[in-house]
């Protein structure tokens, strides 16, 4: 992916992302195994095979007539414009109110309140997550792979939505499904059943663990953003609106046929230049991975964020969305395939929440992919999985976190720096630090010695309570663990010791005390290195930015993908 370097390893079919059958045939979902498919894709190479075919050249062809389908994650943002586009007139609909479906937002930790900027205005970030729960008639004949029916669901999708304080606009950032990730425990509300935290899981089972909520935990856990509300959305519900926006332009630089020797592919076969999509057809291109690009999940979450860019420029532009009876039919459609926070009470929640959105310029619309980087871990199981980068990820986080316009554009003042604890630290001679070694956090063999060679820097400055712990405990940065509200200040005070950015003092109900744990960004000497606790505003080169404005935005071919 541009920008991303070169990878050592291309993910092998199954790796990453959704199977790209027409209907997802043949994936399992177990988290956490591998099935005989699993295996046999992981091992077979994707050879593409050519193909003739066409259509009449001189200009954007519209789309065919057939079964329409829409990938759920990028039915989330339609779901929400559509409703704002349908206005209050539909308000009156009380029944939709009671078909609204409601879960608890997290599972996890309490997460705490915004800082409000100068003008008193604070940011609102929506967890979409798509769902590929195959749990209904409907779920069932749209989604496919009849051997995962009613098998647990995962989190296939999963974007958050960051829209600033003061609403001029909206940062996007989506994470591979198989990102590895630390879950936190969980419990589910409705069976009352606990999932002990899981070190090094795919982000997409935390579904599984107890519902949405444990996904947000899961995002909370990795990046000390608080959630607003989350959007669930599934297959069921959603499969007529591509036709209603009448068609989405997007663009290849080759022509494209994505299906390999094997079968494997979306099967999407467009001409080089701009084409506009819908219903099948666009669910291709949403789920199209081999002939994009590199061929990697990454690549796929580019070309969903260059179709919703597209697909919100052409909602605002649509003078199609008239019909009060199809706005109607489609509003119910996406009341039915939503599941939102018990914070969002209201199909008129909904429409405020959408006004908001759509208020925003395209220009000022900013996709972005977390980076990441493969796993160097030995287990087979890590194979073909990602983690975030380190440094570029904590730095896409941060911004977030303060508010920072993902676009380059400045604020209108300074994010202001993580708040210092009202709690006062204690003496250092007073205060009790558990170190740990965490080199190993890169996929590397960690670095002997380090929770003792830190341990060391503590005692010198005055804390001489300061112990090493044999535990390895592998963290890609470093960072500082608190376990109540009463040792926060404690926490930063050892951080402010070693030049540690108080952004990596987190409370968790997995620490004992205070926890320090030495991250592979600090494998050797005795300063924090600055190099890894950047200050500056600039969203990575990594992040693989897209403006929502960007109608030049044209897709990349992979080699041998080309007919």
């Amino acid at each position: 992916m541009r920008g991303e370097g070169t990878r050592e390893h291309a993910a092998e079919p199954g790796d990453l992302g959704w199977e790209e059958g027409p209907y997802g045939e043949g994936t399992g979902r177990v988290p956490g195994s591998r099935t005989a498919a699993d295996e046999e894709r992981s091992s077979t190479d994707a050879t593409p095979q050519g193909s003739a075919g066409g259509h009449r050249r001189g200009g954007p062809r519209r789309p065919k007539r057939g079964k329409h389908r829409i990938l759920r994650g990028m039915a989330i943002t339609v779901s929400v414009l559509v409703l704002g586009t349908a206005g209050a007139g539909y308000l009156y609909y009380e029944h939709l109110n009671s078909k609204l479906k409601k879960d608890d937002l997290t599972l996890g930790d309490a997460m705490p309140d915004h800082k409000a900027n100068a003008a008193g205005q604070t940011p609102l970030n929506i967890l979409l997550i798509g769902s590929d729960a195959r749990d209904s008639t409907a779920n069932q004949k749209l989604g496919g792979a009849k051997d995962s029916f009613g098998a647990t669901p995962l989190a296939d999708v999963q974007m958050l939505l960051h829209l600033s304080a003061d609403r001029s606009n909206i940062s996007v950032i989506s994470m591979p499904r198989d990102t590895l990730v630390n879950i936190p425990e969980c419990t589910d509300p409705d069976t009352e059943k606990t999932y002990p935290a899981a070190e090094l899981s795919l982000t997409n089972e935390s579904l599984g663990r107890g519902g949405p909520g444990c996904t947000v935990a899961t995002w909370y856990e990795l990046t000390g953003i608080t959630i607003d509300h989350f959007m669930m959305i599934d297959f069921a519900g959603v499969v007529s609106m591509a036709d209603a926006i009448g068609g989405v332009p997007v663009c290849v630089e080759e022509n494209i046929h994505s299906r390999t020797r094997d079968g494997k592919g979306s099967g999407l076969k467009l001409e080089k230049g701009t084409t506009y999509i819908q219903g099948e057809q666009a669910l291709q291109w949403l789920r199209t991975r081999y002939g994009f690009d590199d061929g990697t999940d990454l690549a796929r979450a580019h070309g969903q964020h260059m179709y919703m860019n597209s697909m919100v420029r052409e909602l605002r532009r649509n003078t199609k969305l008239t019909d009060p009876n199809k706005l109607r039919k489609l509003a119910e459609a996406a009341i039915d395939a939503l599941t939102v926070d018990k914070g969002i009470n209201t199909v008129k929640d909904l429409y405020d929440l959408g006004t908001e959105l759509k208020s925003v310029p395209t220009a000022r619309i900013t996709m972005t992919t977390m980076p990441n980087v493969y796993s160097q871990r030995p287990e087979a199981r890590f194979r073909g999985k990602v983690e975030p980068m380190p440094g570029d990820a904590e730095q896409l986080f941060r911004m977030v976190r303060e508010d920072v316009p993902l676009d380059g554009k400045a604020p209108k003042k300074p994010p202001a720096a993580p708040a210092k604890s009202k709690d006062e630290a204690a003496a250092p001679e007073e205060i009790a630090v558990m170190v740990q070694n965490g080199t190993g956090g890169d996929g590397q063999i960690a670095q002997g010695g380090r929770a003792t060679a830190v341990t060391g820097l503590l005692v010198d400055k005055g804390f001489a309570l300061a112990k090493a712990d044999s535990t390895l405990d592998p963290q890609k940065t470093t960072i500082i663990r608190f376990s109540n509200a009463e040792l926060e200040g404690d926490a930063q005070a050892v951080a402010k010791s070693l030049g540690i950015p108080l952004s990596s003092v987190k409370k968790s109900t997995d620490a004992t005390g205070i926890q320090l744990i030495v991250g592979a960004d600090w494998r050797e000497g005795d300063a924090y290195p600055k190099s890894a606790a950047r200050t500056d505003n600039k969203t990575p080169d990594t992040a693989n930015v897209l403006q929502g404005d960007d109608e030049g935005a044209c897709m990349p071919v992979q080699k041998g993908f080309t007919w």
